[in-house]
């Protein structure tokens, strides 16, 4: 299989004719090999227009909606980034070109080393891989310019949105009465809002984002 040709067509018919502009993320994106971080026998699927499940609570997102979340993300040049949950490491590849420096968190000590080794071998000197609860994130690395949470989550990270940098972004698909929508949370001092900037396919929630379970009598 032609990865390098699959890449373009997913740019072109994924990613360009659904608003992401973003120049920079565009490239990012025809140049990682997504391949590479899913599991041999789900490579040749890595650029079909839908989300790949690669390990338990683990999911690629499609490239749609990755590429719209990481453009309303809009990462700057001199960001640091806290990538929480970041799996096999493609959104830290992705980010790491766009950005100063990504902490990626994982909480599959496997994963975060298979996540590490994935950066290493495309020679990605501006990101590191810590094993950690995605929930409480990396505080001692932040705070943060932008935390990147790539994928649905149903309640509000409280704990991940205290690690921000005043006037900090964190880009999420937030789960409401059954409706994903991929937005940004922006810190103003204490107070913290999401706007919804699109319609997100997937519904599935990160494990540890899931709105906790309430005794009906």
């Amino acid at each position: 299989m032609d990865f390098a040709a699959a890449r373009r067509h997913m740019v072109d018919s994924q990613v360009r004719p659904n608003d992401v502009t973003h120049l920079g993320l565009q490239t990012a994106m025809e140049t990682t090999p997504r391949e590479i971080f899913l599991p041999v026998e789900l490579r040749e699927q890595a650029y079909v227009e839908r989300e790949l499940a690669y390990a338990p609570g683990r999911h690629l997102l499609r490239a749609r909606d990755f590429a719209k979340l990481a453009a309303a993300a809009d990462p700057q040049p001199g960001d640091l980034v806290l990538n929480a949950v970041c799996g096999s490491g493609y959104s830290t590849a992705v980010l790491a070109q766009l950005t100063e420096m990504v902490v990626s968190l994982e909480s599959d000590e496997a994963m975060a080393t298979a996540a590490q080794d994935n950066l290493t071998n495309l020679g990605v000197s501006n990101a590191a891989v810590i094993t950690g609860d995605p929930w409480q994130g990396a505080k001692d690395q932040g705070p943060y310019d932008l935390i990147f949470l790539g994928g649905a989550i149903e309640r509000q990270p409280d704990a991940l949105l205290a690690q921000l940098k005043d006037g900090g972004r964190l880009a999420t698909i937030l789960v409401t009465g059954g409706v994903s929508r991929g937005g940004i949370y922006r810190r103003s001092g204490d107070v913290f809002s999401f706007t919804g900037t699109f319609d997100a396919a997937t519904r599935t929630v990160l494990p540890g984002f899931e709105q906790a379970k309430s005794f009906v009598f």
